[in-house]
């Protein structure tokens, strides 16, 4: 079940409301002493977080399928880069991060139980209650677990955006009246204080300005994003990268660098604003994704620079599509009507 960006907190009693927390989403499911834990882009998360492995294993229930988000607290906060820190290779190191910065798997949905079965089919408004009542009989002893909050008031939804920080970082609104909306984005919207969008790194373009060195250094990044064929479209750019972080940063691109990357829309197309420099671009392997911050999309693309907010190694590339930026618009002529 994924989430369409919007500008504003819809309103209505077929609404119920959940802050927006800044972690890995994952399903977690048990069934006796076998525990699976996966991202959104499908990925086995369970060898990096044992400590929520063993915690799920202490719990009463011996069957169930939850929903929810793995976030890293520090201090009064959650930590989103502590949080990438758990993805290592490493064994050992995985081990040691777990128990020096131990991970918290806040529940926000409740898909099946032994006792109940199946609850996919079942509208949110049982789901709730539901999720409720297992968190009462199995979270209470682990604290590893918690229950996600929510509510169906306005007004405490718009006082979690307000304050939206340390880990919260918006709203999610939930229809109330329908089954778990998985692969679609019909039964939930997010509202964030920014407008953000996860992007495919499609190719860079090395700086005019060389590094002290005299070496090549990345000036910017290519975004793309896949359209409903499958194919990948360059949609913009992010150049707002930090000198520090730009020889580490083409480090970890040259390696990936392509024949061809993207199957659409390509940088460097004729226009009015081409230059010279704007053709010349390395394309990339699709495998790295990153969230990113604009202002305005329109014409297939963003319209403006955007920044970089986050590095996002728990999402798939392919997840990267024009859907997660397209919002339902009223009908023109009924609203002059």
């Amino acid at each position: 079940m994924e989430a369409r960006s919007v500008d504003a907190i819809p309103r209505g009693e077929e609404w119920q409301y959940e802050p927006k927390w800044d972690g890995f989403r994952c399903l977690l499911a048990r069934e006796a002493a076998d525990v699976t834990m996966l991202s959104k882009a499908g990925e086995d998360l369970a060898r990096y977080f044992p400590e929520v492995i063993a915690a799920a294993r202490e719990l009463k229930a011996q069957r169930f399928t939850l929903d929810g988000e793995l976030v890293v607290p520090e201090g009064k906060s959650f930590s989103f880069d502590a949080l990438l820190q758990r993805i290592h290779p490493a064994v050992s190191r995985v081990k040691k991060l777990s128990t020096e910065t131990p991970a918290l798997f806040l529940a926000f949905d409740l898909l099946a139980t032994a006792k109940d079965g199946d609850l996919v089919a079942q509208p949110l408004h049982e789901r709730r209650p539901a999720l409720e009542a297992f968190a009462k009989a199995n979270f209470t002893e682990h604290p590893t677990f918690r229950l996600s909050p929510a509510t169906t008031r306005f007004a405490t939804a718009q006082s979690w955006l307000a304050h939206s920080g340390g880990g919260s970082d918006g709203v999610i609104a939930k229809r109330i009246d329908l089954p778990y909306q998985g692969g679609n984005r019909d039964g939930m919207q997010k509202i964030k204080r920014h407008r953000s969008a996860d992007c495919v790194i499609g190719g860079f373009r090395y700086a005019t300005n060389k590094g002290a060195d005299g070496r090549k250094l990345v000036g910017s990044l290519l975004l793309g994003l896949y359209d409903e064929d499958g194919l990948l479209h360059h949609v913009g750019f992010t150049s707002a990268i930090k000198a520090n972080d730009k020889p580490a940063l083409t480090d970890r691109l040259e390696p990936l660098i392509a024949p061809s990357s993207f199957t659409g829309n390509t940088p460097g197309g004729p226009s009015r604003w081409s230059t010279e420099r704007s053709a010349e671009w390395c394309p990339l392997k699709p495998k790295l994704v990153i969230e990113i911050c604009y202002d305005h999309f329109s014409g297939e693309r963003f319209r403006h620079g955007t920044s970089i907010l986050r590095w996002r190694p728990d999402k798939s590339p392919r997840q990267c599509t024009f859907e997660q930026l397209r919002q339902k618009v009223a009908d023109p002529m009924k609203l002059l009507a």
